[in-house]
């Protein structure tokens, strides 16, 4: 039985892209390791171990997916079953890059998945007799353009986590650490419609300062500022990644002043995207409101990441980039202020491009929110 969350003629459009992509970019075949690519390209999930699953794919290649018996019975239930793939199966004492070698044939460019680790690439090349390269470039072009069917599921997920942060303040006060609130926020992303909890960040104070703190034992204390990022997959395996900024009790004005220019720039990012818009033009409109408030040098990072079956992918919102966006590409607009020592904040949406500007995928309040001070702890 099937448990894919697409039908599989989405599976087969994928892979006919990414074999056509492979041939504009001149590569004979592509070997896909488990990982991001390979849930996008024919739905099965899980992660590279030292049995090699892989899939081969290209121009003048077979789809052929190469798998340790022991796992047969599961690829089968995804879209190789469902699309009649040819499947090379094996099992330990056998050579399963012999395996790859017959379904490659003879080739000159082949590619491989980034997530193929050098445990595998380096017997497939040794077997091949050429020169690996990353296939990362054909990979990415069909995974940063969001079909309907994906942008659903993004809209399903920015729904379930947005439920979340509205129910933020039942949990978040003074006197508990942030590790209890961490736990009611995990427990309430998977209620909320999430089959995984991918992260939960609950930096208070001085720990909002780091954009990539997660959790401690640190006691909440009244007038904290509290940024909470958090985010996890739905069970098509699409993801959401959503970041509020909370205030215990009354905040300190020149803080609160800051957040609001910091829910200025992130509208003015959101605001810039648009089909032509380059990924740098994003991430300038978010900056020039930052630095025109004297805030600049206080952001620390790129305005944003890609998402998908991964919470980072391509493309990035980043200074420098000049990818021109696309409909369907799917990002999020995330940018922050932090002050060592002190206090952090981040405002974080995804954003899906459309044919005339982009769409918000999340709703809950953008401004500084006031949660109660309270006493005591869980």
């Amino acid at each position: 039985m099937s448990t894919l969350p697409f039908p599989a003629s989405v599976y087969a459009a994928r892979l006919a892209r990414a074999a056509a992509l492979a041939a504009e970019a001149g590569l004979d075949a592509i070997i896909v390791g488990p990982g991001p690519d390979l849930q996008y390209l024919v739905g099965v999930e899980g992660d590279t171990i030292e049995r090699l699953t892989a899939l081969v794919i290209g121009p003048s290649v077979a789809a052929t997916v190469v798998v340790p018996r022991m796992e047969l019975a599961k690829v089968r239930t995804t879209a190789v079953g469902e699309l009649g793939l040819t499947v090379a199966d094996w099992v330990d004492g056998e050579d399963p890059y012999a395996l790859v070698t017959d379904a490659v044939g003879t080739v000159s460019r082949v590619g491989v998945s980034d997530a193929l680790p050098a445990l595998h690439v380096i017997p497939i090349g040794d077997r091949l007799g050429v020169h690996l390269e990353l296939a990362t470039p054909v990979l990415r072009e069909g995974r940063m353009i969001k079909d309907a069917e994906e942008i659903t599921e993004l809209r399903r997920a920015g729904d379930a986590i947005d439920a979340v942060h509205r129910r933020v303040p039942e949990w978040l006060r003074a006197g508990r650490t942030e590790r209890e609130v961490a736990a009611d926020i995990a427990e309430a992303i998977v209620a909320e419609g999430h089959r995984t909890v991918e992260f939960v960040i609950v930096g208070s104070g001085p720990n909002g300062a780091d954009p990539h703190h997660e959790v401690s034992d640190r006691v909440i204390h009244e007038g904290d500022i509290v940024v909470v990022d958090i985010g996890g997959a739905v069970p098509s395996g699409y993801n959401s990644d959503s970041t509020r900024t909370y205030v215990v009790g009354t905040p300190d004005p020149a803080a609160a002043e800051r957040i609001a220019v910091l829910v200025r720039a992130q509208q003015a990012a959101v605001d810039a995207v648009r089909p032509g818009a380059t990924a740098s033009e994003v991430d300038a409109a978010a900056r020039t409101v930052l630095a025109e408030a004297g805030l600049g040098e206080a952001f620390l990072h790129r305005t944003g990441h890609g998402i998908g079956v991964s919470v980072h992918e391509e493309p990035y919102i980043a200074p420098g980039n000049d990818l021109v966006l696309r409909e369907g590409m799917a990002f999020s607009i995330e940018p922050g202020i932090y002050f060592a020592g002190a206090w952090g904040a981040r405002i974080e949406d995804i954003v899906v491009v459309t044919a005339d500007g982009g769409e918000r995928l999340n709703v809950a309040p953008h401004e500084l929110v006031a949660v109660g001070a309270g006493v005591g702890g869980a």
